[in-house]
């Protein structure tokens, strides 16, 4: 008689999910309680503490999406999803600046000069290389066209990272009549020609350093560290035949996509965070209302942290079955279509919210305990509504926008299906 050998009982990972990736995340998890137990400090000074920085920088987060020929781990999509998520079990703050670091290798896209000047200046840099404000946004600063440039002043808000980043990419606009092109561009700028605004004051990602940028009087940018918006998308397609790793043999709209990926990320481990601290104290608490000897032994409280596990499965389901999408056709050399992206978008801003919900369920079931400041709980509470505030994954214009789709109607221009697509008119309405 044979005897029954049960089959070993082990998830299957993603194949997208690879050895660096995993080694990356395995190190940011061993940093969550360094990175919680500061988590108060860098909302009180806005900006990530001295140890938390350096920690994420030695563990390569800053490196992650850089390219390999630059010292980088040039991670994929399934990767950077991983340890995003794994920031953000800890800090949402500290997730964003992981999150803002995978977006700002778009500066890649700019013209070479500008790029070599800007990889020989970060050599040995502790932290993000570059930070971005108000790049696509509706109020940008101002350029003026003069011989070998522009001249440049304005100010630009929310520059998360600004505390920490050597470079700036900004937004600006200009008069297309007498220097050409869209009337929308960007530029860069040192760290010496902006200042730093003390206005970072918010409910969330205090410790971002998402302030705004100041150039009072103009100063010379030159030729090469300037790019018409319209020369983006294409530019940015061309990354991936210029550096090695998975980052780039991604086309620039799975880039864009995966930097959307990384947004939602930051409220799935926010979510995963709250689930664990919920256990935690569950177990510990003694309920107001009703006689049992713990929160834990709640029928209530058994249900609610169910049903809010429940929604962060599904929200991650989703989030990392789209970025195994990005992956895989990045793989195969196949491409995301304008009806594809959209839908997707929505979807990510739809989960992101779902983890937003679960984290609420969370707080408002363990109750008053947790609007103690030094509850890592009431700060994702806060941080996730920051988050899913954020204009590139708010579902209500998302949803518009795949309702025009959907009803038939011409869907507005956009860039990375969230961003408006600056300098470029807006469908009109038919007229009967």
């Amino acid at each position: 008689m044979s005897k029954h050998i049960a089959p070993e009982v082990r998830a299957v990972e993603s194949p997208w999910l690879t050895d660096a990736g995993r080694e990356l995340r395995d190190r940011i998890r061993d940093l969550v309680p360094l990175i919680r137990s500061q988590a108060r400090e860098g909302e009180r000074i806005g900006a990530l503490t001295p140890d938390v920085l350096q920690a994420l920088d030695e563990a390569g987060t800053y490196r992650m999406t850089m390219p390999v020929e630059w010292g980088g781990s040039a991670l994929g999509a399934r990767d950077i999803v991983e340890v995003v998520a794994a920031l953000g079990e800890a800090d949402g703050s500290a997730a964003w600046s992981a999150f803002v670091g995978v977006g700002l290798r778009n500066f890649l896209a700019l013209e070479p000069r500008v790029v070599e000047e800007i990889r020989k200046d970060i050599e040995g840099w502790v932290g993000p290389a570059l930070v971005g404000a108000s790049v696509f946004a509706t109020t940008v600063g101002n350029a003026r066209k003069v011989d070998g440039g522009w001249m440049v002043n304005g100010r630009w808000a929310f520059g998360s990272g600004c505390k920490h980043a050597r470079w700036a990419l900004v937004g600006v606009a200009f008069d297309p009549a007498e220097a050409g092109g869209t009337g929308r561009g960007v530029v860069v700028l040192e760290r010496e020609q902006f200042e730093i605004l003390d206005d970072w004051h918010v409910m969330g990602l205090s410790g971002t350093s998402s302030n705004s940028l100041r150039v009072t009087e103009d100063i010379f940018v030159p030729d090469h560290r300037f790019l018409d918006l319209a020369e983006f998308p294409p530019r940015l397609d061309r990354i991936r035949h210029h550096y090695s790793g998975a980052a780039f043999r991604q086309s620039g709209r799975a880039l864009l996509m995966t930097v959307a990926l990384s947004s939602t990320a930051i409220t799935l481990g926010m979510a995963r965070g709250a689930l664990t601290c919920f256990a935690e104290q569950a177990i510990r608490r003694k309920p107001f209302t009703l006689p049992y000897p713990s929160v834990a032994e709640m029928a209530s409280a058994q249900v609610a942290v169910g049903r809010a596990q429940a929604m962060i499965v599904l929200a991650g389901s989703t989030i990392e079955r789209f970025a195994d999408q990005v992956d895989a056709r990045t793989e195969a050399g196949l491409e995301f279509g304008d009806d594809e992206e959209s839908e997707i978008s929505l979807a990510l801003a739809y989960a992101a919210n779902l983890c937003e919900d679960a984290i609420n369920l969370l707080q408002k079931t363990l109750g008053s305990s947790t609007v103690s400041l030094s509850n890592p709980i009431q700060r994702f509470v806060r941080d996730a509504r920051v988050v899913t505030s954020h204009g590139a994954i708010r579902v209500d214009p998302l949803a518009e926008q795949n309702g025009r789709r959907l009803l038939g109607l011409r869907p507005f221009p956009m860039i990375g299906a969230a961003v408006p697509q600056r300098g470029v008119n807006a469908p009109q309405p038919e007229r009967g």
